[in-house]
């Protein structure tokens, strides 16, 4: 194994907080609470000291988890949740209903994982452009609400800060909403997990891709981010197939049914707790069951990335569920923005 300093070479990259967070260690500084709706659980944690152990900027940070979003009846119910978090962070930004805003669609629409940004902003009601025509009236339960999607630096040619920057200058909005795809070291949170806060975002961070940060530092108004992660890289991937190797062998040792390859209850399967010994574990995996989860997870980092085999990777269904994602964003944030929106 490499020593720590080596491996700083290859620092493993993830957006979310909850992949580094861990409830059961509290420190001065960060405050957290959990709050479940039926299969939704939403875990907030307040950042208030710069220098912290989660290596994460002061803010507030609100993940959202939750089961098939493909689903019709969970897709609603996770869109209320989104919608009651959003007023939540309008509230602690004092963000008032007159006060306009841009929303901002980050991402490329040519490659599908990355695409939720662009395809949720397709679909926000703009209106800044009926504010501009004097013989209108504007509802005022429809706020002041402007979009716009960057592109990719690889095409533009300019970093989608600088663009953002000059529109802000041009149009002057109160408040910015950006929506990016994140990534995740944790194959259970691909697309069952949204990430709102309002510490800012660093386009491209979690695919070794990073842009210049967006941020109330750098836009000098305040900056609501949501993500959900899509893509995973292959070494989480590999590392975690070996986990729930061991925890199918230990469920299958624990209830019995050893001549069972997939277990009865999918959610018992997923919720079991690995309870193999060493012995059992070196026997099926030889020298890699003398390592600990994150000894395993570093070796194969180290093993694949150095030889450009640390790909970044996405389920198979990935269109459909980036369709339904978006919709249900789109739905979240036009709801949250204007009194008056129905569909």
């Amino acid at each position: 194994m490499k020593s720590e300093k080596d491996l700083k070479q290859y620092s493993i990259r993830t957006d979310l907080l909850v992949d580094v967070f861990d409830i059961n260690q509290q420190e001065e500084g960060i405050v957290s609470k959990v709050e479940e709706y039926d299969d939704i659980k939403v875990l907030e944690v307040s950042i208030t000291k710069e220098e912290n152990k989660l290596h994460k900027k002061k803010g507030r940070y609100v993940t959202i988890s939750y089961q098939d979003v493909t689903d019709k009846v969970n897709a609603k119910n996770l869109e209320k949740v989104v919608i009651a978090e959003l007023k939540k962070i309008f509230a602690y930004l004092e963000i008032q209903e007159k006060q306009k805003c841009l929303v901002v669609g980050l991402g490329n629409r040519k490659a599908t994982p990355d695409a939720l940004g662009p395809k949720t902003v397709e679909q926000i009601l703009a209106t800044r452009y009926l504010y501009e025509i004097e013989q209108i009236q504007v509802d005022p339960n429809y706020r002041n609400v402007a979009t716009f999607i960057p592109g990719v630096t690889g095409d533009t040619g300019i970093e989608s800060s600088d663009i953002i920057l000059g529109i802000i200058d041009q149009i002057k909005p109160d408040f910015v909403i950006v929506i990016d795809a994140l990534a995740s070291s944790s194959m259970d949170r691909i697309n069952k997990t949204i990430q709102i806060t309002d510490s800012g975002i660093h386009p491209g961070s979690g695919v070794y891709n990073n842009r210049k940060e967006l941020s109330y530092e750098t836009l000098h108004i305040p900056v609501i981010s949501i993500g959900v992660p899509t893509v995973i890289e292959a070494f989480v991937l590999v590392s975690d197939t070996i986990q729930y190797l061991l925890k199918h062998f230990s469920y299958n040792k624990e209830t019995y049914h050893k001549n069972k390859l997939i277990p009865v209850t999918m959610r018992d399967y997923l919720e079991h707790t690995n309870e193999l010994s060493k012995e059992e574990k070196t026997r099926l995996l030889g020298e890699l069951g003398n390592l600990e989860e994150e000894e395993i997870k570093e070796l194969i980092f180290e093993v694949l990335t150095p030889i450009g085999y640390n790909m970044m990777v996405t389920p198979k269904e990935i269109d459909f569920v980036i369709e339904k994602t978006s919709e249900v964003l789109a739905l979240a944030i036009n709801k949250s923005l204007h009194k008056n929106f129905d569909i």
